[in-house]
């Protein structure tokens, strides 16, 4: 299956002197994730909601100095590539290409939608991140902003004596946080939408605001109460995985908690979830993936992939669920050497590590990540909850024969 029909030519471009006071009104579309930004016509990158909403430029900024280096695909690329660049390149939306031209976007929704019909082959347990990350009621505001940034997730569940009592994303906290006077005269300003787990539109926040126009210090003091949305979407364990991704779509949300047989909460299934499921490989597939291996100058693909054990054996037992690598490359050069971006994300039976190396060719950028990957490694500071190891039935049933492998 390739995205040729799944893929959008209706897509929001700007200038790359437009600034980012502008781009963030464009986000007042909750259906909108990222824009394309462009420098006399010639694409330069993307923007996306959440890019910009845990930004703390000032609105005078230029967008062209946000812009993310995102990988591009064709638009008759396989559906599974797609979904390896978007989890490698840590985004929901890519930018389209024929004959070298930007032709559309491609979005992490529309690929869960093309491919929602086949994912009853699993269930939710083979996708679900276990061990919930929570905040508790009395949580201040400040320490969720916290959480939701150093873990790199986007919802937070709000658990109390272990029910599941509301639910906080970082768009809710930001736009709450930053509202300006005008808009404080109770309920939500608009600003980038709830797209969290739960969104104020299912069942308006529990506290209220009312006028708070005080510092923001004291605003991220106050509790969580205050914010979350009592109305949290659920799901078993043993549901299909596509009715997850229905629920999901259905209620423009990004994520549900899943509960065991006592609907006690037992870990979150997020549409990220739902994209690597698509990357399942099979069993005779390598488990480390590197995109843009054309950038690799003095290692090779065995290189990358020793790099990665020797990482991982520093922790003692670890087993590596998935390990992808990406390599982008810049404009930025000195000597010919072109200033490399490598981003690593080690998805292991202890956790989720990620991490990113800025340097002058591919092997000094990937050895900077992998420190910064070692370093979590050894202090065991996890961004996301442990993976089980996929089973080959699972592998069977999903990359075997529904997209036609």
């Amino acid at each position: 299956m390739d995205i040729a029909d799944v893929h959008s030519t209706d897509f929001t471009e700007f200038d790359a002197e437009t600034p980012l006071s502008k781009v963030a009104g464009a986000f007042e579309d909750r259906e909108l994730d990222a824009v394309i930004v462009t420098d006399g016509g010639d694409y330069q990158g993307i923007v996306s909601r959440r890019q910009l909403a845990a930004s703390s430029n000032q609105p005078s900024t230029k967008v062209g100095t946000q812009v993310r280096h995102v990988p591009r695909v064709d638009r008759t690329e396989d559906v599974r590539e797609v979904a390896r660049l978007m989890i490698g390149g840590d985004a929901k939306s890519l930018p389209v290409f024929d004959d070298g031209n930007i032709v559309g976007v491609v979005t992490a929704d529309a690929v869960i939608d093309a491919v929602r019909p086949y994912l009853d082959a699993v269930t939710v347990e083979d996708a679900y991140t276990a061990e919930l990350t929570s905040a508790r009621p009395e949580t201040t505001l400040g320490k969720a902003l916290n959480t939701l940034r150093e873990t790199h997730i986007a919802h937070l569940p709000v658990v109390d004596d272990g029910d599941l009592v509301g639910m906080v994303s970082l768009y809710d906290l930001i736009d709450f946080t930053t509202r300006d006077e005008r808009k404080s005269q109770g309920g939500s300003s608009g600003g980038f939408g709830g797209r969290g787990g739960g969104s104020r539109s299912a069942g308006g926040p529990s506290g209220g605001f009312g006028s708070r126009e005080g510092d923001v210090d004291r605003m991220l003091d106050l509790p969580v109460r205050n914010v979350m949305s009592e109305t949290v979407a659920t799901i078993g364990r043993a549901a299909p995985l596509d009715e997850a991704v229905e629920a999901m779509l259905d209620r423009g949300i990004s994520s549900l908690v899943v509960t065991d047989e006592s609907d006690d909460p037992v870990g979150i299934v997020t549409k990220t979830d739902v994209i690597e499921a698509l990357t399942w490989e099979r069993e005779d597939r390598r488990a480390v993936q590197v995109f843009g291996l054309d950038l690799l100058d003095e290692m090779s693909y065995d290189d990358v992939a020793a790099l990665i054990d020797e990482v991982t054996a520093k922790y003692g037992e670890m087993t590596v669920v998935k390990a992808s690598v990406q390599l982008q490359a810049h404009k930025e050069q000195t000597r010919g050497v072109p200033l490399v971006l490598a981003r690593i994300r080690l998805v292991t039976d202890r956790g989720y590590f990620t991490a990113d190396g800025e340097g002058y060719g591919a092997s000094h950028a990937l050895r900077l990540a992998a420190n910064a990957i070692e370093r979590q490694v050894l202090k065991g500071k996890t961004y996301r909850r442990s993976k089980k190891p996929v089973g080959p039935e699972e592998q069977r049933q999903l990359y075997g024969w529904w997209l036609g492998g």
